[in-house]
């Protein structure tokens, strides 16, 4: 039997969504062990004088408790 625990993180990029979902995982990876999964809840622009910015996603990470 395993548990498995859900956090919520924000990650951005100045690149794409993609590049900043990876991000997230990457730093995620770095800091949490057995990693699963990710569900992108939301994405967002970041939006200076008229042009983009940033992309910005949150997500929730699943992870396996040991």
């Amino acid at each position: 039997m395993s548990v498995a625990k859900i956090i919520e993180i924000t990650a951005e990029s100045t690149e794409s969504f993609e590049r900043a979902i990876r991000t997230g995982i990457e730093e995620a990876s770095k800091r949490l062990k057995n990693i699963e999964g990710a569900w992108v809840k939301e994405q967002k622009v970041v939006v200076n004088d008229g042009k983009i910015t940033g992309f910005r996603v949150d997500m929730k990470v699943t992870f396996v408790m040991e």
